[in-house]
């Protein structure tokens, strides 16, 4: 059985956000990207290092590419310009590189908990990002039907 939003448990007592504290939740959800790709950009050796870490090749195109993504995502979301496009491209980013850096099922048993929580945060930031883009749609299409 669907429940309609109206008469959805939930949605009866719906209260919008303040549109400032809306935009620090967008702000401390993209933060780890800002605070990644302006470090990132500051060390490019070390953004280079970092892929070849991971067996990333070419790794310098990529370390641009990252970083390219990791702050031009993040103000997309921020700036509100094509929010659910830059929500859609950090989700599909992060589940990328927690796939690849965070396979707690393939590490050592000593390493297995620790990766496994940053496995998990991640997914739980991949979460955060499509609801991003589901409420950023969801609100373009309420504008176009009104």
């Amino acid at each position: 059985m669907r429940t309609s939003a109206s008469t959805h448990p939930c949605a009866a007592g719906t209260v919008a956000l303040p549109s400032w504290l809306r935009w620090l939740a967008l702000l401390a959800l993209c933060a780890a990207y800002l605070q990644g790709g302006l470090v990132k950009a500051m060390d490019f050796a070390g953004a280079i290092g970092e892929m070849q870490h991971f067996g990333l090749a070419p790794a310098a195109p990529l370390a641009a590419a990252v970083i390219a993504l990791e702050l031009g995502a993040s103000l997309m979301i921020l700036c509100g310009v094509y929010r659910w496009l830059g929500a859609l491209a950090l989700a599909a980013f992060t589940l990328l590189a927690t796939l690849l850096a965070n396979r707690f099922w393939a590490a050592p048993p000593a390493e297995q908990f620790m990766m496994a929580n940053a496995f998990f945060e991640h997914i739980g930031l991949v979460g955060g990002f499509v609801l991003v883009a589901w409420e950023d749609l969801s609100r373009r299409a309420a504008r176009q039907t009104a």
